[in-house]
Order: C-alpha cells, then sequence, then structure tokens
C-alpha cells in the first residue's frame, strides 16, 4: 500500500508541477522569465502566479511571492501552514524568506539556480537552524522541462541582442 500512496503523491505533485510550468509559459509570453509558481492546499488548487517584475514594475514580483499573495488573500490568512508551493526555478532568498514567514509546508522546485538559488545550489536558506520556521524542500521535479524552457528564453534574448547589435531586424520587432 505505501508504494500506491508515493505513486499517487508522485503524480500529485507531477501535476501541479505541470500546473507550474503552464504559468511559466505565460510570464514567457509576456516577455517576463519563464518562472511560474502553484500553491496547493490537501492537492487542491488554491493559486498561481508568474514572473511580472518588469510589466509590474515591481522587482518583488516574482512567480512565488504572487502565488503567496493570491493563496493568503483567498485563504483569509497571510500563514500558509498547510499548503505547498511548486515553482519552475529553485527559490532566490527574497522568495524562501516570503515562504519561510508565510510557513509554507513544503517546497517543491523543477530547476536548480546556480546563481541565486538557496534551496541548496548557492546556500540553503532553508535549512538554517536558526530560523524559527523549517520547510521540507524538495527539487528536481520535471527539472528538464523547466531548464529546457529557460535556456530557449535567454537563447531568444541573446539572439535578439546580436541582432539588434547588428542592426538586424530581430523576431521581436515584428
Amino acid at each position: 500500500m505505501a508504494d500506491q500512496t508515493s505513486i499517487s503523491e508522485q503524480s500529485r505533485d507531477e501535476f501541479a508541477m505541470g500546473l507550474a510550468l503552464q504559468q511559466a509559459e505565460k510570464a514567457r509570453l509576456a516577455g517576463e522569465v519563464p518562472v511560474g509558481a502553484v500553491i496547493m492546499q490537501a492537492g487542491e488548487w488554491v493559486a498561481s502566479g508568474y514572473n511580472c517584475p518588469i510589466s509590474s514594475n515591481d522587482p518583488t514580483a516574482h512567480a512565488e511571492i504572487v502565488a503567496l499573495r493570491a493563496a493568503a488573500s483567498k485563504l483569509g490568512n497571510y500563514r500558509l501552514p498547510d499548503c505547498e508551493l511548486f515553482v519552475t526555478l529553485e527559490p532566490c532568498a527574497m522568495c524562501a524568506m516570503a515562504l519561510l514567514h508565510a510557513r509554507i509546508k513544503r517546497v517543491v522546485f523543477a530547476a536548480t539556480d546556480p546563481k541565486t538559488g538557496v534551496a541548496g545550489s548557492v546556500f540553503d536558506l532553508f535549512a538554517l537552524p536558526q530560523l524559527n520556521h523549517h520547510t521540507c524542500v524538495q527539487g528536481g521535479l520535471l527539472a528538464e522541462a523547466s531548464t529546457q524552457m529557460l535556456r530557449d528564453f535567454f537563447a531568444e534574448r541573446r539572439e535578439a541582442a546580436r541582432q539588434r547589435k547588428a542592426g538586424l531586424p530581430s523576431d521581436q520587432d515584428a
């Protein structure tokens, strides 16, 4: 029976990460770095968000923060101890602290972020024993899909910059 439970948890997690990947695609289509987040409670969708700091002129509008704000508003509480967050990229320090302050039960991320990730890549903020709250963290779920989306996005950006530098029209100019 334990195997059935882990299979059902795995498929539930993959479903939630699939929703986060859909949010990341919305960010990409808006010209934002493609990161998406979904908050679940007892296996049910609560809220979602995607990166929008450029379009909102808000440096805090990371996918995790957008989703946290929506979930807190929907549930009527800034504490979300029964909720899990699924995000397509390892959280940064700002997002990790917001998740800890919200008392999120579990954070599941897809791709690692070797430049700003604080769930083990640069350091592990979630593991600091000095903090008053700790959350379970799992990385690597559907990592390849998220990594590929990020690679494609930045390759397109580099190509557009190269074309602008060369004085050529880019796809973004059309």
